[in-house]
């Protein structure tokens, strides 16, 4: 039984490496609004606002289906910006993420805008 149990920890613990995770990107500073309104909110967030310097400073995340704001590491958000910058998208920012998740957090490998 103690076997069981600890390969079934094991498991929980290695599930939220290599995470794959898909969403809405938003930056840190419009995320509680945003999780707040939810998905409608989330899919009204344009790349302007995340771009603009407050907005983009504070670092970036993602809001899930279950609107939880997963907050990007500070080379996750880095790439977000990139990402960002190099999209024609305006707005309905849904984004695949993959990286390890801990908590509300995410270390991101890879991320691109769908």
């Amino acid at each position: 039984m103690r076997i069981w149990i600890g390969f079934l920890i094991v498991g929980m613990l290695t599930s939220a490496a290599g995470a794959e995770v898909e969403g809405f990107l938003v930056d840190k500073a419009c995320s509680a609004r945003i999780v707040k309104g939810g998905q409608k909110a989330a899919t009204s967030h344009n790349k302007d606002c995340a771009l603009m310097d407050g907005c983009a400073q504070s670092g970036f995340g993602v809001v899930t289906a279950d609107n939880r704001f997963l907050a990007f590491d500070k080379e996750g958000s880095k790439k977000a910006a990139a990402a960002l910058e190099a999209s024609n998208k305006s707005d309905n920012l849904r984004v695949k993420v993959s990286g390890d998740v801990t908590g509300d957090a995410i270390k991101v490998a890879s991320i691109k805008i769908l």
